[in-house]
């Protein structure tokens, strides 16, 4: 594929998101929600998905945008440290290395988003399970129509392509938008 065809195939994918506006903003009211209740919205994914998962939980605790100055969220991923994850995945299993986090920090009424591009990550499912037992609420972000993971989660946004670097520019424009979103009503209560 050249660069052009990279481009509309992108914009195509992009497109059909439109058709999920309903559901975005519902997804934008629960982070939001989440925060104003004091509660902490945690982030997880494996791969490039963990530093996508870095990535936002540091514009959420120290800056999305530049010329927003504003208290820090409680946005963690929970891809911790080089140190948590080997130690979890040797003593335990790599397929704990999410949800030893999640119980070590979450407590009911919290919020977990995962990032998937196949949705069959078997720490994914397990951390998804985890918070229905925490009675903790999730929103998983897809690619390949969700797979298996959707399945756990009380929302979920899913591109229905297998091209895995298209599904996390997918995923980074969603979660930019979203978080972009949540930040602006934060600001405007004087949250």
């Amino acid at each position: 594929m050249d660069l052009i065809q990279s481009i509309n195939f992108l914009t195509k994918e992009l497109n059909l998101l439109k058709k999920k506006e309903k559901k975005i903003l519902e997804i934008v009211d629960i982070i939001k929600k989440t925060i104003l209740n004091n509660n902490k919205v945690y982030i997880c994914g494996n791969g490039g998905s963990a530093a996508d998962s870095q990535h936002f939980a540091t514009e959420f605790i120290v800056r999305l945008r530049g010329n927003k100055n504003r208290k820090s969220y409680p946005l963690i991923s929970l891809v911790q440290d080089v140190s948590t994850v080997t130690a979890c995945a040797n003593d335990y299993s790599f397929e704990k290395i999410f949800s030893r986090n999640l119980q070590a920090f979450g407590k009911e009424g919290d919020l977990l988003i995962v990032l998937s591009t196949s949705g069959k990550s078997k720490n994914i499912i397990k951390v998804l399970k985890e918070a229905t037992k925490m009675k903790i609420r999730k929103i998983g972000f897809f690619g390949n129509k969700g797979g298996f993971a959707s399945k756990y989660c009380d929302f979920d946004i899913s591109v229905k392509m297998s091209n895995t670097a298209r599904i996390q520019e997918c995923q980074k424009f969603l979660l930019h938008f979203i978080l972009e979103k949540v930040e602006d009503h934060l600001i405007k209560v004087k949250f």
